[in-house]
């Protein structure tokens, strides 16, 4: 019980920095303690970075905290000191495994605090007073403890390596610098080390940027998570309420055939019910005079008989059997049927939408979505080998450079009838299709040319906007003129800034529906960009205006360097 009660008072009494009883105690906002002077040399290395962080659990303070004195913990440390609680607090001090120890102590030792690269040992508090106390050891150099004093030590001379030769890459001592690395690129180790530390905080700072972005791509990662999980909600909170509302129009109209029906069979069998009545009635008045005139027949009495007969001979109206109209067939069978009808309906439209709904579920893109490139080299990494279907190409376009590039002609050129060629517009579309991620660049000569992504469905025949590449919802194009840019989409057009040259880079993430265009000259310039969600394979596409105009899909290398 006493040790562990130690355990916590010595984490409590002392300073994780130089791993001794507090001096001075100071508490930082996170609550770690530390001596007043170990906190305030680990911070001054950090001025420099304006941001600093607690040496445990390093979270990080701007500005600067004001350290004041715990005069509590002080009192706490000091009466620590008065009791037997120092004694084994001092076995704190000695040397572990992991630890580097004293070289004079004798017997346990105990932990250094400093090497001297000077002597090539370690000491301890104790042992080291000596350097802090003579002058004869002031041109010795103190570091931390290390292990690998050795190394710091040439194993020709002997001496202490302070130089660096830039030549050899290697540290060399003076005697070094005057035998076999005379003439060399050498400088101080101090100078070598403060040039090497520029390009630290060069590194660093690299570090920091790309900290600070990943960061911000963590936060859109997490907002697209909460966004995906809002959309998800919402789509089955829609799809409850309209499932509801479409069992209740049934139930409803259930509900309505089921009376109507009712009703009908009522009125219909007490229709029934009155001409069988009737037909009973009928039936019992003949009787009554057939047994009448069964006795008129077998009287004796002929005067009788000649007194009755005219009375009794006469019947009275009947009911006319053929106005009954017995039906062939059952009577409601219709609605049955037509019941049966509307629910084969119902299902075939079920079982041909449902295939829709359920390709829209599974056609979410709920990955994580990729950022689009931000360099030369990454744009690069996507690029497609794309050529020109000939198949497609209008009879005015001669295609060359391994059906690579198109120039418009005067005269028709000779190919064959095809159901994919454009007849109307002076038109090409891609022999490859683009899915995923893709990356090409057109190039042109002329006054100008129309740079398209298109469906392969668009309609080919005739001149009608829903051939002519932007003027239908099947097809992206960017007008590229000498002196301005336009992109149209749907027959509706939009202006375009920019830098003018005569390439277009193109780029296609079509799973994400985004679609790019780049002006490409000294740099990449962002011309025009699209969200959209694509439904269909996609062909890149060129549309020409006027004749000699030729244009061409590049062949793309990974040595280009151009950037943003």
């Amino acid at each position: 019980m006493m040790q562990k009660g130690f355990q916590l008072e010595r984490e409590t009494v002392c300073c994780s920095i130089c791993l001794d009883l507090l001096r001075d105690p100071v508490t930082v906002p996170c609550g770690h303690n530390y001596c007043m002077s170990c906190i305030k040399t680990h911070w001054d290395t950090e001025d420099e970075r304006g941001i600093y962080r607690c040496p445990q659990c390093m979270q990080l303070f701007t500005p600067r905290p004001v350290l004041v004195k715990n005069t509590m913990l002080a009192v706490i440390v000091e009466g620590v000191k008065k009791t037997g609680f120092q004694d084994v607090l001092a076995d704190h001090c000695f040397a572990g495994p992991e630890d580097v120890a004293c070289d004079v102590c004798t017997g346990r030792k105990l932990k250094a605090c400093k090497s001297c690269l000077f002597c090539v040992i370690s000491f301890c508090e104790e042992h080291l007073q000596p350097h802090y106390d003579s002058p004869a050891f002031s041109k010795h150099e103190l570091v931390e403890p290390s292990r690998k004093l050795h190394e710091y030590v040439c194993l020709h001379h002997n001496e202490v390596m302070k130089m660096f030769c830039r030549t050899d890459q290697r540290s060399i001592c003076g005697h070094c610098l005057m035998d076999d690395h005379k003439g060399h690129d050498t400088v101080s180790a101090a100078a070598e080390r403060a040039e090497r530390q520029k390009e630290l905080k060069v590194s660093r700072r690299k570090i920091q940027q790309r900290i600070q972005d990943r960061e911000k791509d963590a936060k859109l990662l997490q907002e697209e998570v909460e966004a995906i999980n809002r959309s998800a909600d919402k789509a089955l909170d829609d799809s409850d309420k309209i499932s509801n509302e479409l069992m209740l129009l049934m139930e409803r109209r259930r509900t309505e055939v089921k009376q109507e029906v009712r009703s009908q069979q009522d009125t219909e069998v007490r229709r029934v019910k009155e001409l069988e009545q009737k037909l009973e009635e009928e039936i019992a008045e003949l009787k009554r005079k057939d047994t009448e005139l069964e006795k008129l027949f077998l009287t004796k009495d002929h005067n009788h008989f000649l007194h009755d007969y005219p009375s009794l001979s006469r019947l009275g109206e009947s009911t006319d059997s053929y106005s009954i109209n017995i039906r062939p067939v059952s009577y409601f069978e219709d609605v049955a049927a037509a019941v049966k009808e509307v629910g084969d309906r119902l299902r075939d439209i079920l079982s041909e939408k449902w295939t829709k709904v359920s390709q829209s579920v599974t056609e979410v893109d709920a990955s994580l979505s990729q950022p689009e490139p931000k360099t030369r080299a990454e744009f690069l990494q996507h690029a497609c080998d794309i050529t020109i279907d000939p198949n497609t190409a209008n009879t005015f376009l001669l295609l060359s450079n391994g059906n690579r590039k198109a120039t418009v002609m005067s005269k028709q050129q000779s190919y064959c009838g095809h159901p994919d060629r454009f007849t109307g517009w002076c038109q090409v579309l891609s022999e490859e299709t683009l899915r995923g991620r893709c990356y090409w660049e057109v190039e042109w000569k002329g006054e100008g040319v129309c740079v398209t992504v298109a469906y392969r469905s668009i309609m080919r025949g005739g001149r009608s906007n829903e051939c002519r590449f932007g003027n239908n919802e099947k097809s992206w194009a960017l007008d590229c003129y000498n002196n301005s840019y336009n992109f149209w989409f749907n027959n509706i057009k939009t202006y375009v800034s920019g830098p003018r040259s005569s390439k277009v880079g193109v780029y296609l993430d079509y799973d994400a529906g985004a679609l790019s265009f780049y002006n490409i000259s000294e740099t990449m310039t962002l011309l025009h960009r699209v969200h959209t969600t694509f439904t269909e394979p996609l062909h890149a596409g060129l549309r020409f205006y006027y004749v000699e105009v030729s244009a061409g899909f590049c062949e793309l290398k990974q040595t280009d360097k151009l950037e943003f």
